[in-house]
């Protein structure tokens, strides 16, 4: 089975405050067979989607939303054992000691990068203990 089909169907929201990537990420979900159930460009709506939205398989989290940063999202998605991974342009080594070694993808990335992102982020997720 390959990447995109492990991943086919998921209904993902999508956290970016650049609107234009947001844009790029969407597209590039749906070119992946996946659902875009919610998106949030600020920091409040993303919160809101966090604790409210049903219905989500995974999110997809900008690490920094105009200047806050996301982990207090990221935070209510793991209580809700709803599987996400960060989208930084710092890379995996930029993220807090509490948050190293978690899912992420680097900004630019490619639909193969995001495809196998997305999947490692079920995976484990859906890993037992």
């Amino acid at each position: 089975m390959s990447a995109t089909e492990d991943i086919q169907g998921l209904r993902v929201i999508v956290v970016e405050d650049d609107s234009l990537i947001c844009l790029l990420l969407e597209d590039m979900l749906s070119d992946l067979g996946c659902k875009v159930v919610g998106a949030a460009g600020d920091f409040k709506k993303a919160i809101e989607l966090a604790q409210r939205e049903e219905g989500i398989d995974v999110a997809i989290l900008d690490v920094n939303l105009g200047g806050q940063l996301v982990f207090p999202v990221a935070d209510i998605l793991s209580k809700r054992g709803i599987p996400f991974l960060f989208a930084t342009g710092m890379g995996a080594d930029g993220l807090p000691p509490h948050w190293q070694g978690h899912c992420t993808v680097q900004k630019p990335m490619t639909v193969a990068s995001l495809a196998t992102a997305l999947g490692r982020a079920v995976r484990e997720q859906a890993k037992p203990g």
